[in-house]
């Protein structure tokens, strides 16, 4: 990720004219987007009942480019991304995983084929894009490993077992919360860490100021998210190797010092 990528504002005017300047053809999107964002903000105020809405409108065109992949190769591609990364880091069989943001299993359907029958549990806010992930757990044949598939209205997880999840992960989650949602998953998210488990999420980078474009992309410097987790007793660190990756996303590790 270049230097200069991570100083800039994109909520800054100076960022949006120029971006129009340099891709004309975008213009039209972004307009109809902003027009579709704000009408569904103003009657959904509350960001979890928004961005539900969010997803409804982009599942209804397209599942895979609402989990924001925007061709069927790079849906694939970005799936196998986070599977290698997490084998590599000691995802086994035997071990019980929760995805939250789980998406249309983008990723979870090869982490479904890797575990032991039952122990991939996805949670998501939207009931549209869980019904395209029950469609592609069709498509790879893998009902008899019988996932759970939940749908949520937050994350204080408060439905799901205390020390279960030794692996527990967010992909693209973040990057579309304000900080609030992130502290409510990281107040929680701890309980349900088994002993030596570790949770990972994504989130989109800064170090320039913190903003956020039409509520659904939002940007944050590490040391926010770092410090967040640390208020609740947990320890986090900055995985370097994630960013040798081909994604425009960072990611940082969590797990409770008390197990």
């Amino acid at each position: 990720m270049s230097r200069k990528s991570l100083l800039t504002n994109r909520a800054g005017l100076t960022h949006k004219i120029g971006y129009a300047v340099r891709h004309p053809a975008r213009i039209t999107p972004y307009v109809k987007r902003t027009a579709r964002d704000t009408w569904l903000r103003l009657k959904y105020p509350d960001h979890i009942a928004y961005y539900r809405a969010v997803m409804a409108s982009d599942t209804g065109r397209n599942p895979e480019a609402a989990v924001g992949s925007r061709s069927h190769e790079r849906w694939l591609a970005l799936g196998e991304m986070q599977f290698d990364y997490l084998v590599e880091h000691g995802l086994r069989p035997g071990h019980r995983m929760l995805d939250i943001g789980c998406g249309n299993l983008r990723a979870g359907w090869r982490f479904i084929a890797h575990l032991h029958t039952g122990h991939y549990y996805g949670i998501d806010i939207s009931p549209d894009i869980l019904i395209s992930a029950k469609q592609t757990l069709t498509t790879y044949g893998l009902q008899d490993k019988l996932p759970h598939l939940t749908i949520t209205q937050d994350l204080t997880l408060d439905f799901l077992p205390s020390a279960h999840f030794d692996i527990v992960h967010a992909h693209s989650v973040f990057s579309h919360s304000p900080a609030e949602v992130i502290d409510e998953c990281l107040a929680h998210v701890g309980r349900i860490l088994a002993p030596g488990g570790f949770f990972d999420f994504t989130f989109d980078r800064t170090e320039g100021p913190e903003h956020q474009v039409l509520r659904e992309d939002f940007y944050y410097r590490t040391e926010t998210l770092l410090e967040l987790a640390r208020r609740h007793g947990l320890e986090a660190r900055f995985m370097e190797d994630w960013e040798n990756r081909p994604h425009g996303q960072s990611k940082i590790r969590v797990n409770n010092p008390e197990l």
